[in-house]
């Protein structure tokens, strides 16, 4: 029995197979230790969770090497078998292959980061992991208007980048053009409304306009783009029904709703202090009736 279990434990190819789940124990351990020791040294967030990754990767590639190393020798009499094998598997497995080959076109591409918005795959959420297949993102709109999150979590194919447009509302310029259309009712004091309207979108969003305009003059000198009014800007068309006053302006992407609902806010309370001579129109039809007439009914008798 002595002899048996010498014979085994000796064996060129058990203490092979022994080295190289030890030496892969070890990579193991390793990583964990510098996994667990990053919030000590690394306290951003955003550095943290990059390091994070980067990690994974070097544990990955460092164990795949170590196996290779381990059994070179025998890799050269498998050559042919693994090509015709890896040419099977690269066939069924070509959704796996687009998705990390996706993973690096977002790694060193800059499509997006953890933390930014986009439209990805027809998703409309905020980036919380780049995984080596998947981008997980915390989902925004659907059946909840605005670009408020709905609860949902959804995983969606690294190989979308190659398929689909990305759509990142916070990449390079955090800032997004928005437009409101106000009607207001003939009869009312142009100028006065205008007035209003361009002191409101002062007060409201008017302090994002310096921030937009350091980072559009980074995004003129990156590409090649004209520049653009970056400041709130009131236009006016008249139409049949009534003098439509155009509001764009330039708000974060994520306060679009909320300074929309202080916009609309305010323009309420100062047409309603106005004391008439500003008013919203209205689709529907107002009717006045201002005298009653008189009705002269003359009755003949029957016969």
């Amino acid at each position: 029995m002595e002899d048996i279990f010498k014979g085994w434990f000796f064996n060129p190819a058990v203490l092979r197979w022994t080295v190289a789940l030890t030496g892969l124990l070890v990579i193991i351990i390793v990583i964990r230790l510098f996994l667990r020791s990053l919030p000590r040294y690394v306290t951003d967030p955003d550095t943290r969770y990059r390091a994070r990754k980067f990690l994974t990767v070097i544990g990955y590639l460092a164990g795949i090497l170590f196996l290779v190393v381990m059994f070179s020798d025998r890799l050269g009499n498998l050559t042919v078998a693994f090509g015709v094998a890896g040419a099977g598997i690269a066939f069924a497995l070509q959704e796996v292959i687009t998705s990390v080959a996706g993973w690096i076109a977002v790694s060193f591409g800059h499509f997006y980061r953890s933390g930014d918005r986009i439209q990805l795959g027809g998703i409309i959420g905020d980036v919380i992991d780049i995984g080596i297949l998947r981008t997980t993102l915390m989902e925004c709109g659907d059946w909840v208007k605005g670009d408020q999150y709905n609860g949902r979590i959804v995983r969606v194919s690294n190989g979308s980048v190659f398929k689909d447009p990305v759509f990142n509302y916070s990449a390079d310029f955090p800032f997004l053009w928005d437009e409101i259309m106000v009607p207001v009712q003939f009869g009312s004091d142009p100028a006065m409304a205008r007035r209003i309207l361009e002191g409101i979108l002062t007060e409201v969003v008017g302090e994002y306009a310096t921030y937009a305009r350091a980072a559009w003059v980074q995004i003129v000198k990156k590409y090649k783009i004209e520049d653009a009014r970056v400041e709130p800007k009131v236009t006016l068309v008249a139409n049949e029904n009534w003098m439509e006053f155009s509001l764009r302006y330039v708000v974060d992407y994520k306060e679009r709703r909320t300074r929309k609902d202080r916009i609309f806010t305010r323009i309420l309370e100062e047409f309603q202090k106005s004391e008439g001579k500003v008013g919203i129109a209205s689709t529907s039809a107002d009717i006045s009736l201002v005298k009653t007439p008189v009705f002269d009914v003359k009755l003949s008798a029957g016969r």
